[in-house]
C-alpha cells in the first residue's frame, strides 16, 4: 500500500486492536502453561481419593509431617507435561497448515470471531471443572481435549490475523507480536501474584 492511500489511525485504535487480537492469540496457551503443577496436583489428588482410604489417610499425614514420605506421583502426572506439548504442538501444526486453505471458504471475519468464542467458550468450561471432582483419566483427558481445542483454534486466530495486518500497511504487524509477547509477561505476573 502505498503511502499517498493509506487511510489515516488518528488515534491508533487499530494499532491498539491488533494489540489486543495479539495477546489473545498466546494468552490461553499461556495460562495453561503455567497452570501445569494445579493439573498434576489435581491429578495426583484424584488418584490417591480414588484409591483406598488408609492411603489417602497417609497421605494426609505426608502432607502434615515432612519426614513422612510423599506418596509417588501418579503416571498421568508423570507424563502430563509431555502429553500437554503434543496435544497442544501437533494442533498448531496441523491447523497453521489447514488455514492456508480455510481462508478461501470461510471468510476472515468468522475465523477470528468464531476462534476467539471457541477459545472463550473452552475457558468457561475450565473454569467450571474446577470445582467438580472427577476421576483422574477422566480429568486428564478433558484438560487434553481442551489442550487441543485451545492451540487449534489460537493457530486459525493467529493465522488470519497475520493475514489481515498482511493487507494493512507494514507496521501494523508489531503490535500483534507485542500483544504476543505481553501475553507471556502477563500470564508470569498472573502466577507470581498467585502465590
Amino acid at each position: 500500500m502505498t503511502t499517498s492511500h493509506q487511510p489515516q489511525d488518528r488515534y491508533k485504535a487499530v494499532w491498539l486492536i491488533f494489540f489486543v487480537l495479539g495477546l489473545g492469540t498466546l494468552l490461553p496457551w499461556n495460562f495453561f502453561m503455567t497452570a501445569t503443577k494445579y493439573f498434576t496436583n489435581r491429578l495426583d489428588v484424584s488418584q490417591n481419593v480414588s484409591s483406598d482410604t488408609d492411603q489417602s489417610c497417609e497421605s494426609t499425614k505426608a502432607l502434615a509431617d515432612p519426614t513422612v514420605a510423599l506418596p509417588a506421583r501418579s503416571s498421568l502426572s508423570a507424563i502430563f507435561n509431555n502429553v500437554m506439548t503434543l496435544c497442544a504442538m501437533l494442533p498448531l501444526l496441523v491447523f497453521t497448515c489447514l488455514n492456508s486453505f480455510l481462508h478461501q471458504r470461510i471468510s476472515q471475519s468468522v475465523r477470528i470471531l468464531g476462534s476467539l468464542l471457541a477459545i472463550l467458550l473452552v475457558f468457561l468450561v475450565t473454569a467450571a471443572l474446577v470445582k467438580v471432582e472427577m476421576d483422574a483419566l477422566i480429568f486428564f483427558v478433558i484438560t487434553m481435549i481442551k489442550i487441543v481445542l485451545i492451540n487449534s483454534f489460537g493457530a486459525i486466530l493467529q493465522a488470519s490475523l497475520f493475514g489481515l495486518a498482511g493487507v494493512l500497511p507494514a507496521n501494523y504487524t508489531a503490535p500483534i507480536m507485542s500483544g504476543q509477547g505481553l501475553a507471556g509477561f502477563f500470564t508470569s505476573v498472573a502466577m507470581i501474584c498467585a502465590i
